[in-house]
């Protein structure tokens, strides 16, 4: 007897300025749901609409990272939403609400969350979302504690700015590693399958196979 896999549901947002990309995943209407990166208006309240819309129950938001464009969201959603738990690494919580750690007052623009209860997302660790497992991976390097969560039953791996279509995060600002990065791209990611679908903070979608062909930074290093 064969079982169907589960399909996931990805419902992506963008602001105006930096583009990156917030997701909501879930599995079926009237489900749970996970909120991945809420960033800059308008993703908030497109965020909530969409889960008003197809009657989800938030079960947590997920931070890939804390900086500022994958953190100005979650106040507006946890306030329309309610108070859902929030996952971020450890090394990323004092940037959750100290924006020079999060780079935005270097930028003129301070940006924080008012979270000071995050709960951890340790490498080697998993969460469930709706039945599925998802497996937490270190991809540091871009930011102290940069996050993946993959889940092998949808394949799909969720990276943050670990990971682009043709590219890699940038290293060129404080606390970032690039070494350290390239060396978490390939041991955590690039042991996927080929077919595993990478869902990044910013851009289009792509593979684990496509990067492992094509991206010069996974083929070349730095």
């Amino acid at each position: 007897m064969t079982t169907t896999a589960p399909k996931l549901r990805i419902h992506i947002t963008n602001d105006t300025m930096y583009m990156e990309n917030g997701y909501t995943v879930y599995l079926r209407d009237e489900g749970p749901c996970w909120i991945i990166d809420p960033g800059f208006p308008p993703q908030a309240g497109q965020i909530v609409r969409h889960i008003r819309e197809h009657h989800l129950t938030p079960a947590a938001i997920v931070l890939t990272h804390a900086h500022p464009d994958h953190i100005a969201g979650v106040d507006e959603v946890r306030d329309q939403l309610g108070n859902m738990p929030v996952y971020c690494a450890r090394e990323e919580w004092r940037a959750l609400i100290d924006p020079f750690e999060n780079l935005s007052a270097l930028i003129g623009q301070p940006t924080v969350a008012d979270v000071h209860d995050p709960l951890e997302l340790p490498h080697g660790g998993s969460l469930t979302l709706d039945g599925t497992t998802w497996s937490i991976f270190d991809t540091s390097g871009h930011s102290p504690g940069g996050r993946t969560i993959y889940c092998k039953e949808v394949g799909v791996a969720i990276v943050g700015d670990a990971l682009f279509a043709g590219s890699i995060g940038r290293v060129d600002f404080p606390n970032s590693d690039g070494p350290r990065l390239i060396r978490n791209i390939r041991e955590h990611l690039m042991t996927l399958p080929d077919e595993t679908r990478i869902l990044s903070g910013h851009g289009p979608e792509t593979t684990i196979g496509r990067e492992r062909r094509t991206n010069p930074y996974v083929l070349h290093g730095l």
